[in-house]
């Protein structure tokens, strides 16, 4: 019932937001009442750029110490394990 009763106030506040956002036209500006925006189509200078390659390469750098990492975590989790089960193991009597 609370969640019908949610949904239902949800609805009742989305629809006129919705309707009121519709109706509003998208402002147009001619080119010079843009407040001096110019679009630029090549940086100025080297210092406006992004080194990419290298941004990717620390990414990918990154990505693969957490997998390695990950990776490592299990299998010394999984090594534990095994120590323990085969001593639990050396315990227990064998049925016959």
């Amino acid at each position: 019932m609370k969640r019908i009763a949610a949904l239902v106030l949800t609805l009742i506040l989305a629809v006129p937001l919705a309707a009121a956002a519709q109706s509003q036209p998208a402002p147009r500006t001619p080119a010079a009442a843009q407040d001096g925006f110019v679009p630029v189509d090549a940086p100025v200078s080297a210092q406006d750029t992004i080194p990419a390659p290298r941004l990717v390469a620390i990414a990918y750098g990154f990505i693969w110490v957490v997998i390695f990492g990950y990776v490592w975590s299990v299998r010394s989790r999984l090594s534990r394990v095994e120590r323990e089960l085969e001593a639990v193991s050396r315990r227990v009597p064998a049925r016959k």
